[in-house]
């Protein structure tokens, strides 16, 4: 049975706990989804709690919409965003799905994850999160330019969190490392969204906005994230930044560690690898096993010993050896 936006009907749960515990061997009996994570997650902690296996559905990959829209660039689908229907029917407006979008979620899912007393702040709120995609989070600037208190601020940023509309990368840190930034760097979830809400419509706004490049480490972002929260044996992603350095992706697994930069461009150079080579410097020797360029190559290329450049919808990191 497949019971859709179950979080509408609480009370069914505690009658789905009896229907599964009378045939525990059995699984499989009930398909349960939701597009409002935390009040679904909250019934099913209080009544199927050890009864359940918990997937998160997320957009469309790159990979998935240039097999279902060969004929779209990769620019596009980075201002179209990774909502599946906007693909179903390539004839919608992005712009005014997404329009909609806005509305319905700041209508609907903040007023019952929250109590928002100023819907139009709020808005304003999302907005200055997208305007700082791909940035270093600084809520007391943030706060400051909405005009709202810190606590509103982090609380409003929670729902956002909730709601799986930001995310927060965090650095990565150890003990021999003491200089890092321990500050976390914001992204909105979907380049599409994030583009949206900064005023970008089309490729052609792309092409000439000063926001490209961190609309497209969003994306970059995006197709990780999926992957991570896909994979299966342990991801680890993290970002680095010291006072001097920076890299946009550190995966680390078992002491292994693979760095990663977003660039914009199509045709990156093995010139382009300085901030990664220095941070690699800076890792114990041995332990780095890639460096990429996630860049709009349309394919992988080499860039040197142990680096590449990658197009989006490539694997990364590489699979370890013991997969």
């Amino acid at each position: 049975m497949i019971i859709d936006e179950v979080q509408y009907a609480p009370g069914l749960f505690r009658h789905l706990k009896v229907a599964v515990d009378a045939d525990r061997e059995r699984t499989g009996q009930f398909v349960l989804t939701g597009s409002q994570k935390a009040p679904l997650m909250k019934s099913v902690s209080e009544s199927l709690a050890g009864r359940v296996d918990v997937i998160e559905l997320e957009g469309l990959t790159w990979a998935e919409i240039r097999a279902a829209r060969p004929e779209m660039t990769v620019e596009e689908a980075l201002v179209r965003g990774g909502y599946p229907e906007l693909y179903e029917k390539p004839e919608l407006d992005a712009a005014a799905w997404y329009r909609s979008y806005v509305a319905t979620y700041l209508e609907r899912d903040v007023r019952q994850l929250h109590t928002v007393g100023n819907l139009r702040d709020y808005e304003r709120f999302v907005r200055a999160c997208a305007l700082r995609s791909a940035n270093l989070l600084n809520r007391a600037e943030l706060s400051r330019d909405v005009g709202v208190s810190c606590p509103t601020a982090a609380s409003w940023l929670s729902v956002l969190q909730a709601s799986n509309q930001v995310a927060l990368l965090e650095p990565w840190f150890s003990n021999r490392t003491k200089s890092l930034i321990k500050t976390p760097k914001l992204y909105l979830c979907d380049s599409g969204l994030c583009a949206f809400l900064v005023g970008l419509h089309d490729a052609r706004d792309l092409v000439r906005s000063p926001l490209a490049g961190p609309l497209w480490e969003t994306f970059v972002f995006a197709q990780l994230r999926r992957g991570q929260t896909n994979a299966t044996g342990g991801w680890d992603l993290w970002f680095w930044r010291d006072r001097s350095r920076e890299v946009d992706f550190l995966y680390h697994r078992a002491g292994q560690f693979d760095l990663a930069d977003a660039k914009l461009g199509a045709e990156p150079s093995p010139s382009d690898l300085g901030p990664l080579r220095k941070v690699a410097g800076r890792l114990p020797e041995g332990s780095v096993r890639s460096l990429a360029l996630v860049c709009r190559a349309p394919r992988a290329y080499p860039l040197g010993p142990g680096a590449r450049a990658l197009p989006a919808d490539a694997q990364w990191p590489p699979e370890p050896p013991w997969s």
